[in-house]
């Protein structure tokens, strides 16, 4: 047990144990090991307990990362936990996929030749203990209330909504195309870093709180919005976005190009131990393969470690950037590298070859120029530095954009702004159909999971807002 606090001025910075890259390469389990106790407790007393915490001002969730960390640093898990879920949904998912590196450990105030506090991996350490130990418990609510919810979506930001009206005694129904529940977490996030059984586990503990699940329900085809409103007090729309960007050009339309989703959805679904036709007859897998992804964000890094499990000849990642510039976690970048993903920096695709099916991706090279209004540098194509990336299959990571809702819903009064997502009040995330609201991804475009726990967290408060008040002058009536 540590003594004090302020230790990282006698402790060096200690991240968990990696699995060996060649270990590693030849199955899907998670490559970081656990924190022991003592460890866990040692890296804690690193933090310096500053005054203006960066890490919880940096966190999404505004988490209260210094007490959590003073409180494991102390041996009181249980309190630390009570204080980590206070605030989070979900924080075995958070300690596991967050890019740390760029939200609470990137702002840590420590100097930088001490290192950042390892906070992710405590939070993990923190919420795995609770488990074992028995202390999370479902979202059982004190007592119950007549207020009812439609949540569209089992993803980060339905399930965050979900849990917090449902511990307010409501009425909760989620209702979810897919046949598990999930979302991105369940089949867009390989098991390498978040594996399923801690996802399957927190749905079964909603489930057992009393929150309802309507699976294989597509809203708009099984059931209208028109009669989620009528049986509800209110519906909130958290469906994420799933329609991946195309980069088009030359050869398209050849075999061989598949977009990232179908293809992390397949190899999930495999390890799930689904029947899956696409990943059995070759199409969506990687076995034996040259690969190329195109992209350079967290997605595409996905894509290029899960095709070297699958057995792939060779790994590439084409980006059209550099390295300092790619918008992935530079963590998930060093992963990859240590595993054989080759990089080709610099290099922005412009169509494909090949008869019938892809042999290569047409690209040429890129030289960074002037900043533009963010700071950010742009990319110019080098004249005369046009080349063939050879490939029998490759995979477009370049992200994601909405559905068209309101022809998926039937319904033309549900607005969407100029980027297709769907338009609320940033006051109340109320759309312009009363007692309708957004949460999430479909409100923000593609984001992080922890911005979907904060979004559905918030959401959760207007509902229960709105229906209050609209319910007062009948409660007052009677």
């Amino acid at each position: 047990m540590a003594e004090r606090m302020l230790q990282f001025v006698r402790l060096s910075q200690q991240t968990p144990d990696k699995r060996d890259a060649a270990v590693r390469r030849e199955d899907f389990g998670e490559i970081y090991q656990r924190f022991t106790a003592e460890r866990a407790s040692a890296q804690a007393s690193r933090c310096s307990q500053c005054g203006v915490p960066f890490c919880s001002v940096h966190c999404p969730l505004n988490q209260n990362i210094p007490d959590w960390l003073k409180l494991t640093a102390e041996g009181r898990l249980e309190e630390a936990y009570e204080v980590s879920s206070a605030t989070n949904t979900f924080p075995e998912i958070c300690g596991r996929v967050c890019p740390q590196d760029r939200l609470c450990e990137g702002n840590c105030v420590i100097e930088k030749g001490f290192e950042s506090v390892t906070i992710g991996a405590v939070e993990r350490y923190i919420t795995d203990t609770a488990w074992e130990k028995g202390w999370v418990k479902p979202p059982t609510p004190s007592r119950e209330v007549a207020h009812s919810v439609a949540i569209i979506g089992a993803g980060p930001a339905g399930l965050a909504a979900a849990e917090r009206l449902r511990k307010r005694g409501w009425q909760v129904t989620v209702y979810d195309r897919y046949d598990r529940v999930g979302g991105l977490m369940i089949y867009g996030i390989p098991n390498f870093k978040l594996e399923k059984d801690v996802v399957i586990r927190r749905a079964e503990q909603f489930a057992a709180g009393g929150i309802q699940f309507v699976l294989n329900c597509r809203v708009g085809e099984d059931v209208t919005l028109d009669e989620l409103r009528a049986k509800h007090d209110a519906v909130l729309i958290a469906t994420g976005v799933y329609k991946a960007r195309d980069i088009g050009g030359a050869g398209a339309e050849l075999n061989g190009i598949v977009p990232a989703l179908d293809y992390l959805t397949a190899s999930n679904r495999e390890g799930l131990g689904d029947a899956v036709p696409e990943f059995e007859n070759g199409a969506l897998n990687a076995a034996g393969k040259t690969v190329v992804v195109i992209g350079g964000g967290d997605t595409a890094m996905d894509c290029v470690r899960t095709a070297i499990r699958q057995g792939a000849k060779a790994v590439t990642c084409l980006y059209r950037r550099d390295k300092a510039n790619m918008p992935g976690s530079l963590r998930e970048v060093k992963n990859a590298e240590e595993e054989g993903v080759r990089f080709a920096w610099l290099c922005a695709p412009e169509g494909f070859v090949g008869e019938g099916a892809v042999t290569g991706v047409q690209a040429v090279k890129m030289h960074l120029g002037l900043p533009d209004a963010t700071g950010r540098q742009q990319v110019e194509p080098i004249a005369g530095s046009a080349f063939v990336e050879p490939a029998d299959l490759v995979i477009k990571a370049l992200g994601f954009d909405p559905e068209d809702l309101p022809a998926m819903f039937s319904e033309p009064a549900l607005s969407v702004s100029r980027w297709g997502t769907v338009k609320v009040d940033r006051r109340n995330m109320m759309t312009d159909l009363p007692g309708v609201f957004a949460a999430g991804d479909i409100v923000r475009g593609a984001s992080l999971v922890v911005w979907g726990i904060r979004d559905g967290r918030d959401a959760a408060d207007q509902i229960e807002k709105y229906v209050t008040a609209k319910a007062a002058p009948a409660m007052a009536a009677e």
